[in-house]
């Protein structure tokens, strides 16, 4: 091991990715400091990356940072894709967001307007020792919700004030500079897709983990309902692929929009600012993607029940007030017509994507340290296992999970 002026928790941390870090530090002037690793998070609030919070300390003071490092396992790394994945997060930090601030400038977009990123330190995207160092929010007061519960109409609708700005600034890409947005477009890679070209034993776990969710419900309906949703995703993932490459209503998307990459920041009871983070799933897709991942995602039925169609109300109306300050109209770029048949269009691949990870998101501790283990399996029915046996309190989770998730749907009539 290099003679960093490292404690706490790293030993899972490689050489050369532990150089780079030291490099970083020494970069903004802390060369000599003391620093300190720790775990971020508690098992199951990460499964694409082993994030730890670095706290620097030296002579200039202190700097605290977030790094997500790559897992070390081949397999883990194969069933992650994380080669991808880090290079998706490399270009947003690198390229993608300070592109965003600039058209921001351009406009002049006050800044208490502007969408907020994490400061990025540096990234690493040599593999297999991917690095990406990012500014730790939690010391500005930042902080996570409780995945295990619906997230607040306050909470959402922040959320989807800050979904709306940052479609919005690709819509202004896409109009005032085609030829960048192409390069985003391309060199975004979709993670989700990748489900397409899986081997067959593990598309076989779609079903898999399909049937157990169609267990967990009593009514005939429901199950019906369920049935070819997630099994089929491969199927309609692919299809869905073709399309929004070339749609017009297209947008560079974050992807993964749920309670664990979401931090708020409140002032005593007020909500007073949102951040969006882990961009690894960003790829070229519908507005609506993220729409239909965060809140059927982030909020149950009743929650969805009393707010559903003013969100989507809010959403569009802080997206035309976007777009206007770029000297757009939102009826030009993304009229409301659209937005709606998009989400009809986008509902079956949605749910099943919303059922398929509800398990992920009910998991226990326990069971979210089985889930991460099994990622590092040769055998692909060690994830299955890992998600087919579940406690009997998460299956009482889960089941009323699914029961909101279909009854949501219907509601709404998106199935």
């Amino acid at each position: 091991m290099a003679p960093f002026n490292f404690e706490g928790s790293f030993a899972d941390v490689t050489e050369k990715q532990l150089e780079f870090i030291n490099d970083v530090i020494e970069e903004h002037g802390y060369k000599g400091s003391k620093v300190t690793f720790a775990e971020a998070g508690a098992v199951g609030d990460n499964y694409a990356a082993n994030v730890k919070r670095i706290k620097v300390e030296g002579e200039k003071g202190t700097l605290s940072m977030i790094a997500k490092i790559a897992p070390k396992n081949e397999m883990a790394r194969y069933r992650l894709s994380a080669a991808l994945s880090f290079a998706n997060e490399h270009l947003m930090y690198s390229e993608y967001m300070p592109k965003l601030l600039q058209l921001q400038k351009e406009a002049g977009v006050p800044e208490d307007e502007q969408i907020r990123f994490p400061k990025c330190y540096g990234t690493n995207i040599e593999e297999p020792n991917e690095v990406i160092l990012l500014e730790d929010l939690k010391v500005e007061g930042f902080t996570i919700m409780n995945r295990m519960e619906s997230l607040t109409n306050e909470c959402v609708s922040s959320v989807l004030k800050t979904l709306a700005k940052f479609h919005s600034l690709s819509f202004v890409l896409r109009n005032k500079d085609p030829e960048s947005f192409s390069y985003f477009k391309d060199n975004f890679k979709d993670m989700w897709g990748r489900i397409v070209d899986l081997p067959p034993e593990d598309q076989a776990s779609f079903e898999q983990m399909e049937n157990v969710s169609i267990n967990l419900v009593d009514d005939p309906k429901y199950k019906d309902i369920i049935k070819t949703k997630v099994s089929q995703m491969p199927a309609r993932t692919a299809k869905m692929t073709e399309f929004e490459l070339e749609s017009p209503y297209s947008v560079i998307q974050h992807g993964d929009a749920w309670t664990n990459n979401i931090l708020f920041k409140f002032e005593g009871k007020d909500l007073k600012q949102t951040v969006m983070i882990d961009y690894q799933l960003s790829k070229i897709s519908s507005p609506v993607n993220d729409l239909l991942y965060m809140i059927f995602n982030c909020t149950d039925h009743e929650t969805r029940i009393n707010n559903y169609y003013n969100w989507l109300d809010y959403y569009h109306a802080e997206l035309e007030k976007s777009l206007e300050m770029h000297g757009f109209k939102v009826d030009n770029v993304y009229p409301r017509s659209q937005l709606d048949a998009d989400l009809k269009r986008y509902a079956e691949l949605a749910f099943g994507c919303n059922v398929l990870i509800s398990g992920i998101l009910m998991a226990n501790p326990e069971e979210a340290s089985k889930f991460k283990d099994a990622f590092e399996a040769t055998d692909a029915d060690d994830i299955t296992n890992a998600l087919t046996n579940i406690h009997d309190d998460t299956a009482v989770l889960l089941k009323k999970r699914l029961i909101g998730l279909i009854e949501s749907y219907i509601a709404f009539g998106l199935l």
